[in-house]
């Protein structure tokens, strides 16, 4: 069995900016439960950042944080912690992740630290996050895979669901083998691949 083509690959792996959650989403999920809040420390996100924390008061519990703007309401940051498992998510409005990761160097932080010996995953896709989150709520089960965002027009989700359909594979499955695919190229020769891809945009681009 042949793996999906490059022109898949690459096009998989160019995706559009998520949606950002709203400060309305992250209540419903911590139930309207606020324990703590404070101004944001750091300037990243400007000088209206206010943080909200939602812990159910047990160490090996759980706790949600939010990071927004008092004015504007714009959410700048959502994380949601799983003590029980020692997993820790966030996701940073796609607007402002590079100026967070400018401050964390300035203030000497590795950014994607959470705890002790345990980093962010960082996420990209609201519903991800939201599932995760309510499921860290409810200590329930959830998926710790990373959903990525992916913009296929119509022409080409048919034809990719076409080529899954040949390879005896579902569209997920089928979409999956190409980010492997990807990943594994990219290892392999990772300025081969920025070049691809750069290309593959440059070309493509007169069609988006």
């Amino acid at each position: 069995m042949t793996g999906p083509s490059l022109d898949c690959i690459i096009r998989a792996i160019q995706y559009t900016e998520p949606k950002m959650l709203t400060l309305k989403q992250w209540m419903e999920v911590v139930g309207y439960r606020i324990t703590e809040g404070s101004e944001y420390g750091w300037n990243c996100y400007g000088h209206k950042a206010y943080m909200l924390d939602s812990w159910n008061g047990e160490q090996d519990g759980h706790s949600l944080t939010i990071i927004f703007d008092t004015d504007t309401q714009m959410v700048y940051e959502v994380q949601a912690h799983d003590y029980v498992h020692n997993r820790a998510y966030r996701m940073i409005n796609p607007l402002y992740k590079d100026a967070h990761s400018k401050k964390a160097k300035e203030m000497g932080y590795f950014s994607d630290m959470a705890w002790d010996e345990v980093s962010y995953t960082d996420l990209e896709v609201d519903e991800d996050w939201l599932d995760k989150a309510t499921a860290i709520v409810a200590g329930g089960d959830y998926d710790t895979r990373v959903s990525i965002p992916l913009d296929f027009t119509d022409e080409e989700l048919l034809k990719y669901m076409t080529m899954a359909h040949e390879r005896d594979m579902t569209f997920n499955q089928f979409v999956e083998e190409a980010l492997k695919q990807a990943i594994e190229e990219h290892k392999r020769d990772p300025e081969a691949m920025r070049l691809k891809a750069e290309q593959w945009k440059k070309d493509h681009t007169q069609s988006y």
